[in-house]
């Protein structure tokens, strides 16, 4: 194995680099085709809309439901054949020669239309799942706020759909590298490919397979490992501690208001004037309370001194 890996080292190297390339590139093709397809399966006639806008809403959701049922329903190995062998002989039929041809649909374009377009059907169902995993009242929110239905799905339903989805996003990435091994049948020189020239070369399969094997594996697990520090990224931090330097932290069930002038200063002009007049209000209250104690004390010397001059006669 060593031996092996060491001197046919430049065709596996090559054939690791282009199935790389063609599982990312395949990966980020077939995601922005899927949120356009997913768009379409989604569309639904409404009452509102006028019979030509229900005729393409029809049209879209029958023609997305088609795709996805075609492409998830046949093997990619027979996909390949197709988007192959039958556009060559199509530009072939044209006139062109098949150096020609091979200028406008090279093998690696071919393998790539493959990919994307085999993991647009998938991609396209985990994105419809995650747009249903998100709650419905966060549509009504977006829409009581003025946001047409294409607003809303823009900015507030498809950017959490996505965060839902980003675990089968990355597992369809995944598939993708292993599942480009299908591309030999087409004569693609991919990782397959390389450990097929390789035991062509020297007739030996076994070391040759455990090398693919453990490409494959190393690819498998640096995507993995990748995947989940995105994850990680997007969920954010498992903490949360509150900010002591910020004016506004509320702690401990107390709430201080920040220095008057100050740009966190919220005091309300209203409240303050409310709480104004029920100070005076008071103030009010505790000095006629006052006033009613002094009287009361200035009348009662002259009373005692009227009953002391009638007992004393």
């Amino acid at each position: 194995m060593v031996y092996m890996a060491y001197n046919q080292r430049s065709l596996f190297v090559t054939g690791v680099w282009t199935t790389v390339q063609l599982a990312l590139a395949g990966t980020a093709i077939a995601f922005v085709l899927a949120l356009l397809m997913v768009f379409l399966r989604i569309q639904e006639p409404d009452k509102r809309n006028n019979d030509f806008v229900k005729i393409i809403k029809i049209v879209a959701n029958k023609f997305a439901r088609f795709y996805i049922f075609v492409i998830r329903g046949t093997p990619m190995m027979v996909q390949s054949l197709i988007f192959y062998y039958a556009i060559f002989n199509l530009f072939k039929r044209t006139g062109m020669s098949v150096t020609e041809i091979n200028r406008v649909w090279s093998l690696f374009i071919s393998g790539l239309v493959t990919v994307s377009l085999n993991s647009t059907a998938y991609l396209a169902e985990v994105l419809r799942g995650g747009i249903l995993a998100v709650d419905a009242g966060q549509m009504e929110a977006a829409r009581s706020l003025g946001m047409t239905h294409w607003q809303a799905m823009r900015r507030v339903v498809f950017p959490q759909a996505i965060k839902n989805s980003l675990p089968a996003i990355g597992n369809e990435f995944i598939i993708n590298i292993k599942d480009s091994s299908v591309m030999f049948i087409i004569s693609f020189t991919e990782f397959f490919a390389a450990h097929r020239a390789a035991v062509g070369a020297t007739y030996l399969y076994f070391p040759s397979a455990t090398i693919e094997m453990i490409g494959y594996l190393c690819m498998t697990l640096l995507a993995s490992f990748i995947l989940r520090k995105i994850e990680k990224k997007m969920d954010g931090s498992d903490s949360y501690e509150l900010a002591q330097a910020d004016v506004l932290t509320m702690s401990a069930g107390t709430y201080s208001n920040p220095d008057r002038g100050t740009p966190f200063d919220e005091r309300n002009p209203e409240a303050q004037k409310s709480m104004l007049r029920e100070e005076l209000r008071r103030q009010a209250e505790r000095d006629a309370a006052a006033w009613e104690g002094q009287m009361a004390e200035t009348r009662r010397p002259h009373g005692g001194d009227r009953n002391s001059e009638g007992g004393d006669q």
